[in-house]
């Protein structure tokens, strides 16, 4: 969703209308973000569906760390806190295949000598899935570090057209492309190089997505990647029926 509909609009001719933009800095700044993602549709039904969910995530040199924020009843392993039947997100026993849940378990994107590599740590079960690039699409990952460090790739956005609408946000400028009634608006933090608002829909009213991202006020010292030397190291196959 993230990434998609600007790439989409460019590629249909908005970038030759684009002004220069600064370079991207050589080191990005270390961000801690908290993102809300929102969409409505209106179905041919006349249905209106919509939809609100929230992750963490941070950014440092060569790692991207997401998790999606659960409520309590939904936590990953509220069945081993509870003491209930909840599913989590890597299960298994004796006798029963076990089950593998990308949402539920946090996601470490890294970049090693300009290879992208994604993998899953579920920190209660000490386990890492490995998801080799054939299984990306399965795990809704598009193999893009760009997408993932910046959430946009700066590069289109950067070739998008200046908008007229006002930022109150000092370093932040909106950019807007739009064609045959779809729009999109991005409010670009170019100093931190990073969206603080991705905004797109269609004139007709039949879709409508928003992501919010909010900055941090200071950087946590945390790497949840590291440490894992006592943690199990498992495949994507492994979780295949």
């Amino acid at each position: 969703m993230k990434s998609t509909l600007i790439a989409v609009l460019l590629a249909a001719g908005f970038a030759a209308s684009a002004q220069a933009a600064p370079a991207t800095p050589s080191a990005p700044a270390d961000l801690d973000l908290g993102i809300t993602y929102y969409s409505r549709v209106l179905t041919p039904e006349g249905v209106t569906r919509e939809s609100r969910y929230e992750e963490k995530m941070l950014r440092r040199p060569g790692h991207v760390w997401v998790e999606r924020v659960l409520a309590p009843s939904t936590d990953a392993h509220a069945g081993h806190k509870h003491g209930d039947n909840t599913k989590v997100a890597l299960k298994a026993t004796q006798h029963e295949h076990k089950h593998f849940n990308p949402v539920l378990i946090p996601r470490h994107v890294m970049l090693e000598k300009n290879t992208v590599r994604v993998e899953y740590i579920d920190a209660h079960d000490k386990i890492v899935v490995s998801i080799p690039k054939a299984e990306y699409e399965n795990v809704n990952f598009d193999g893009s570090w760009e997408n993932s460090f910046y959430l946009l790739d700066p590069k289109l956005v950067t070739a998008m057209p200046l908008s007229k609408q006002a930022s109150n946000v000092t370093g932040a400028r909106w950019r807007e492309v739009e064609k045959n009634g779809v729009f999109q608006r991005i409010l670009w933090d170019e100093q931190k190089q990073i969206p603080l608002v991705i905004e797109s829909g269609d004139r007709a009213n039949t879709f409508y997505r928003r992501v919010d991202v909010k900055l941090q006020a200071t950087v946590s010292k945390a790497q949840p990647w590291a440490n894992l030397q006592n943690y199990a190291q498992r495949e994507y196959s492994d979780y295949l029926d």
